[in-house]
């Protein structure tokens, strides 16, 4: 598929559907890899736990980034499928591993896989993908995409880490929040892009970009979510609505509101986040003091701000239909909410 090949129908498609249309025949073997590589021949709870998670209608968004990034600069090899099928193994393994630490029941819509089996199985299932996506990873012969992915992984459990001992805090600022996303969710994002380039023999300054426009997203991509922990529906965001609130998770919406708070609004931050003594009627009493204090108006302002940095991080790449897709995805990505 080609720009000026675009029906009216292609331009009314999501960015994503559409990176997924002109990447149709390389994530379908991304597809064939996963698969053949999930299996396990002496412990069949591995393919069963694995299937339930990677067969639940998720976008491969990260997967579908390393082979748009390595397309888009010429790439004609096979080893971005290899890299691709690597990021979704990780992404996998880190939500295997997040469902059991947040106790969370609901993973896109679905029950999780630590609710139908068990936090063991989760746990070991999360390690078994860990050690497949290395096995992909060192097979490209790259030692740069291999430090670039292993730096990436170690990143997000600091990220996770991170996150438990600030989740909770009130004196967490919008500098540390920004760490723990740049971990959770932004450094996967960084690094599939950065690996697309990485693999095509970009130049360094084309592979920043790529690496820049990842982490932009990402921190966009977070952002958003966390928005709209506080007003998505859950078939939006697969997965109830009010999580981050009851499960005391200090994001962005409430730390600016802390930061604004009164003496009042204070104390019941403590006694909701800190104490985690939580009643009923607290999550509507906690809505109506973000909108008191624009806290979600603020957030959807810095969403936009790191989308605009994403698309600017685009324009020394070369004009590519895919370039185009990245940029559009920038905006999809914040226009749930804004």
């Amino acid at each position: 598929m080609d720009g000026a090949g675009e029906t009216a129908v292609d331009k009314a498609m999501a960015p994503q559907d559409r990176l997924s249309a002109v990447l149709v025949d390389d994530m379908a073997s991304v597809n064939v890899l996963i698969r053949a590589r999930m299996a396990s021949e002496h412990a069949p709870r591995i393919p069963e736990v694995t299937a339930h998670l990677v067969e639940a209608g998720g976008k491969r968004l990260r997967p579908l980034l390393t082979l748009a990034a390595a397309r888009m600069l010429g790439y004609a090899g096979q080893d971005h499928v290899k890299l691709a099928a690597t990021v979704e193994f990780i992404h996998t393994a880190t939500l295997l591993h997040d469902d059991v630490v947040d106790e969370s029941h609901r993973r896109r819509g679905r029950p999780t896989a630590n609710l139908l089996w068990d936090n063991k199985s989760s746990v070991l299932v999360g390690d078994y993908l860990f050690a497949r996506s290395f096995q992909l990873m060192v097979e490209t012969g790259s030692l740069r995409v291999l430090d670039i992915l292993a730096d990436a992984s170690a990143t997000i459990a600091e990220g996770e880490v991170l996150q438990l001992t600030a989740a909770q805090d009130l004196a967490t600022d919008e500098r540390i929040y920004l760490q723990v996303i740049r971990g959770k969710t932004a450094a996967l994002f960084a690094a599939a892009t950065e690996v697309g380039g990485v693999i095509a023999g970009a130049s360094e300054a084309q592979i920043t970009a790529l690496r820049n426009y990842g982490d932009a997203l990402g921190i966009a991509f977070q952002i958003v979510d966390d928005i709209l922990d506080y007003g998505g529906s859950t078939a939006v965001i697969g997965k109830n609505t009010g999580d981050d609130f009851r499960e005391r998770k200090l994001t962005l919406p409430l730390i600016k509101a802390v930061a604004r708070a009164s003496l009042d609004d204070r104390a019941f931050w403590t006694r909701v986040i800190e104490k985690g003594d939580q009643r009923e009627g607290d999550l509507a009493q906690a809505l109506v003091i973000l909108q008191r204090h624009d806290a979600i108006s603020a957030c959807r302002t810095d969403a936009l701000a790191w989308a605009a940095k994403a698309k600017a991080a685009l324009d020394i790449l070369p004009e590519h239909e895919l370039r185009d897709i990245l940029s559009q995805l920038a905006d999809f990505v914040v226009s749930r909410v804004a």
